[in-house]
């Protein structure tokens, strides 16, 4: 493959949350005192409903809201439920992913990391990562030019990398947003699945598929 450069996401990519949604959500409803309506598992399997948010507390409310339609209930104080959920979490109570930290050292050719998290929740757990000066660019991209799957946070990795997008690979555990966003700019994909994730007859297509990023550098370099 000899790519001239890599990128990668962030979440479920290279780190894992510690802390856990569905304690934190219980919280959450409790703290506006409402009677819990979905759970966190509800609220992520919605996300791809959610449509572009202006940030982490709309995209949570979004959430909510699409996790209750799916269930045909009534989302009560999504926005208050949405914001205290937001507040409550540690978002540097991460952990590296198999893999990810000794990939990221291994890797000889510029890096690129390429996250839809706003900059401030993303910043803290590269810094609890220790890996912020790990990459050539950091893109956060945001709602106002287009998150993943838009062209531009991929537009302004490669531009800030100077390189094609047909020289260029993206790793990411979304088909969504990091598949889908990669295979439109002609930049090859690898799909990172999480928790056995498979993918339906209507997902995009990954280039590669890997169960660990261990495998990553002998990929790169076939």
């Amino acid at each position: 493959m000899d790519p001239d450069a890599v990128l990668f996401d962030l979440d479920f990519t290279l780190c894992k949350r510690c802390w856990l949604p569905e304690s934190v959500l219980t919280d959450a409803f409790e703290a506006v005192g409402v009677t819990p309506y979905v759970t966190a598992a509800d609220m992520f399997a919605a996300a791809g409903e959610a449509g572009t948010a202006e940030n982490d507390v709309e995209f949570y409310t979004l959430c909510l809201e699409a996790a209750a339609r799916r269930v045909g209930v009534t989302p009560k104080r999504a926005a208050a439920v949405a914001r205290s959920y937001h507040d409550a979490i540690d978002y540097a109570d991460v952990e590296f992913r198999e893999g990810a930290k000794k990939v990221l050292r291994a890797i000889d050719t510029p890096i690129g990391l390429v996250t839809n998290g706003s900059e401030k929740t993303q910043r803290a757990k590269l810094a609890a990562l220790g890996i912020t000066d790990a990459f050539d660019t950091l893109v956060f991209a945001d709602p106002e030019n287009g998150v993943k799957p838009d062209p531009y946070p991929f537009e302004r990795a490669l531009s800030a990398l100077d390189v094609t997008p047909d020289s260029a690979v993206h790793i990411g555990d979304s088909l969504r947003a990091d598949v889908a966003g990669a295979n439109a700019m002609g930049i090859r994909s690898i799909w990172l699945p999480t928790n056995g994730a498979n993918a339906g007859s209507d997902d995009p297509a990954p280039d590669h598929v890997l169960d660990s990023l261990v495998g990553l550098p002998d990929l790169l370099s076939n």
